[in-house]
């Protein structure tokens, strides 16, 4: 027993250094270009898509309404992008995406929305379901049924923006947020981009009128607005942000790279000198986390964070996309298998979506130009910092130990 006490603080102190030692290595290893994607995507998809086979879409909608939904859109987006970067995933991606399809389209991933709103199921649903149906249809239109049903839902669409008093449709009956009105908005220029220029003034007008609801304090898309009129109910928040210029430079890239410096400027923190992250409120502003933001850190919330690395892809802003995915690879705890990868240890699988869709994220319609601001050159610093300390506290609690040790056989003696 004598011998264990004596080894166990060393044993502990080489497994705390060696973990340092990774976490360091994951920090400092060089993130993929604009134009990469991760070398683990597709053990990354792996994981996910056993998990949707074992239930975790149905798991997700129950922490939140549209868990079902983007557990397996987010699957499937991930895919296409992977195979627009890698064009040998090309065949597994149409498999995987429109199996993905296939479940978002069924009666449980319509189950909480309504069909009397109008697009029918709300424009949630109808946006997202669009931009998966569109962006299978980048990989390959030769399908014909595929074809005329992404035609007939983006005219669906379509009219439902033509008629509305507002640029924001409904999600669920009486609640609206731009971000959802966004994702369908650039589904309509996906269309025209693959079957040519249909809905121009359906988009200009969605523009024209977005431009004038924006949030006085920020100057950004609110996050919640009146169904009625559109009018701001709820300020700029980070959940929907970096999902909303996620498309944005798809819809438009001249009003996407000023709303996102604008974005970039009130939201992107460094709390404590870490960083860079994303608080879920602009600067100066505070407020509690809730069911989409997740708790809140210092203001910052992570689920806005790991979705901040897929916005700053799409809008050239490839070193905040880097440092991003570089602390996702510290603090993410990310589990490496032959056959998969996870992270959090996989117990929230659809983070693992979120994550892979924000980590192959690449535009689809406007070619990406790059945005210039560095993040801070010194942002590694203190993770490293804080890294050092951790590997020297076993130790230093084991000499410690032994400097009292010594000094009590000095006394005896």
């Amino acid at each position: 027993m004598g011998r264990i006490r004596r080894w166990a603080p060393r044993i502990v102190g080489i497994v705390v250094t060696l973990a340092c030692l990774v976490g360091a290595g994951r920090l400092l290893w060089p993130q993929p270009g604009l134009d990469e994607q991760p070398g683990a995507t597709e053990r990354q998809l792996a994981f996910v898509r056993a998990t949707l086979d074992e239930g975790s879409d149905t798991a997700a909608q129950e922490l939140f309404p549209e868990g079902y939904v983007f557990s397996n859109v987010l699957y499937g987006l991930a895919w296409v992008q992977a195979a627009h970067t890698d064009s040998a995933l090309r065949d597994d991606a149409l498999r995987e995406a429109r199996w993905a399809l296939a479940r978002v389209e069924s009666d449980e991933g319509r189950a909480v929305f309504s069909p009397r709103l109008q697009p029918a199921y709300g424009v949630f649903w109808a946006g997202w379901t669009n931009w998966l149906r569109g962006a299978i249809l980048s990989l390959d239109h030769s399908d014909t049924a595929a074809v005329h049903q992404f035609s007939a839902s983006s005219a669906e669409i379509a009219q439902a923006f033509s008629t509305a008093d507002t640029p924001f449709l409904q999600a669920y009956q009486g609640q609206a947020w731009p971000v959802d009105s966004t994702v369908a908005m650039a589904s309509l220029r996906l269309h025209d981009k693959l079957f040519g220029a249909k809905y121009t003034a359906v988009i200009d007008r969605w523009l024209e009128q977005a431009k004038t609801r924006l949030d006085p304090a920020t100057g950004l898309l609110p996050h919640q607005v009146s169904s009625a009129d559109g009018s701001m109910m709820t300020g700029a928040r980070a959940t929907s942000q970096t999902a909303i210029h996620r498309f944005l430079p798809e819809i438009d890239p001249a009003f996407a790279k000023n709303q996102y410096s604008l974005y970039r400027e009130q939201f992107v923190a460094y709390p404590g000198g870490f960083g860079p992250a994303l608080r879920e409120y602009p600067k100066g502003v505070e407020g509690s986390g809730d069911v989409d933001s997740g708790p809140l850190i210092a203001g910052i919330s992570l689920s806005a964070t790991v979705v901040a690395q897929g916005a700053a892809r799409v809008n050239g802003d490839r070193d905040l996309a880097a440092a991003i995915g570089a602390e996702g690879e510290l603090l993410g705890l990310p589990v490496s298998l032959p056959g998969s990868k996870r992270y959090a240890f996989g117990l929230m699988p659809i983070g693992d979506a979120f994550v892979a869709w924000s980590s192959t994220a690449r535009i689809l319609i406007e070619p990406t130009t790059a945005f210039e601001q560095d993040v801070r050159w010194w942002w590694r610093l203190p993770w490293l910092g804080m890294l050092i300390l951790i590997a020297i506290a076993p130790w230093a609690w084991t000499l410690a130990g032994l400097a009292r040790h010594r000094w009590r056989e000095t006394i005896t003696d």
